[in-house]
């Protein structure tokens, strides 16, 4: 797939595509219906290539700052996940205060029509752009279609919302703030994960039998789980296809001791020897178990933290790991 970070970049050979259009954050499984109608509209005008448009940083970061909301991926992250949705190409527009002022009109006419020669649109039936995003799909149809270029806009349920909830951005964010992971995965269409790196912290796990890979993130602008204790999985991301480990993960400040510093932990399921100062990892969220508790003695602490273990292991037996998805 080919990603353009500025539109000087565009190739010059790209010819008629599809365009589809949107934040993406997430690449949650309304976003993907959007692309794979995107696709079905490529090959009915003739096995064209889809181009999808994204925005970095989120916009409200640039209008609203105040109100911007916490990422569910990273950029990176995002471009990996539209190439396997089916994109051929995304272009970065870098969201700027200048870029906020674009007309709706301007943004149509130049980048859409202009540039990218879109011969089809695709964008999710809520989607607005342009400056006080007074742009819509109704403009985008009386400024397309009269050239003869397809507008299509789409509910972002395609896939089917629990009770009529349609997928968004916003709800996965809702979903993982009160922790309930699980609704998060149905919409995501995978479950969500959390990267960075292990530091070294107090050794109170390995004091206890239960050594973790301690990822920081109270200064993380990306999602976090609502605190509280889950069963997932682990891997490194210094090796390419590193396996999924089975494990336990507490998301919280460690109340018992006294803890200021917010973490994801991650106890690996049966794995005392495993060295991961320093490395990169992803940790993947399937189900909440409880929430975060102060306990009165260590000896309560590591019987909560042995049935904690224990429901990981009976819950993940039965679950497939995040590529198996």
């Amino acid at each position: 797939m080919q990603v353009w970070q500025d539109l000087a970049e565009i190739d010059a050979r790209l010819g008629s595509c599809v365009v589809t259009i949107g934040n993406f954050d997430g690449v949650h499984l309304g976003h993907r219906h959007v692309i794979e109608r995107s696709r079905e509209l490529a090959t009915e005008l003739g096995g064209l290539p889809v181009v999808a448009v994204t925005f970095d940083p989120h916009p409200l970061s640039v209008i609203v700052p105040d109100k911007a909301p916490r990422a569910l991926t990273s950029l990176d992250r995002r471009l990996a996940l539209l190439a396997d949705a089916g994109a051929d190409a995304v272009l970065v527009v870098s969201f700027t205060p200048e870029f906020a002022k674009m007309p709706a009109e301007e943004f149509v006419t130049d980048l859409v029509l202009g540039r990218l020669s879109a011969a089809g649109v695709v964008v999710g039936e809520n989607f607005h752009f342009g400056h006080r995003a007074l742009g819509d799909v109704d403009l985008l149809r009386r400024l397309c279609e009269p050239r003869g270029v397809r507008v299509v806009g789409l509910p972002l349920d395609g896939s089917g919302g629990r009770q009529g909830q349609a997928w968004s951005s916003s709800y996965v964010r809702e979903r993982i703030a009160s922790g309930d992971v699980a609704a998060a995965t149905c919409a995501l269409g995978r479950p969500f994960t959390v990267h960075g790196q292990v530091v070294k912290g107090e050794q109170r796990g390995r004091e206890l039998g239960y050594p973790t890979a301690n990822v920081p993130v109270a200064a993380s602008r990306t999602a976090v789980p609502a605190d509280g204790v889950y069963a997932g999985w682990l891997r490194r991301l210094d090796s390419v296809g590193a396996s999924w480990w089975p494990a336990a993960i507490s998301v919280g400040t460690n109340p018992t001791f006294d803890g200021v510093v917010r973490q994801v932990e991650s106890y690996v399921l049966d794995r005392t020897d495993l060295e991961l100062y320093g490395v990169d990892v992803e940790v993947a969220f399937v189900e909440r178990l409880r929430g975060q508790v102060r306990f009165d003695s260590i000896d309560d602490l590591v019987e909560q933290m042995k049935s904690d273990v224990d429901q990981s292991r009976t819950l993940l037996a039965a679950a497939a790991p995040p590529d198996q998805h």
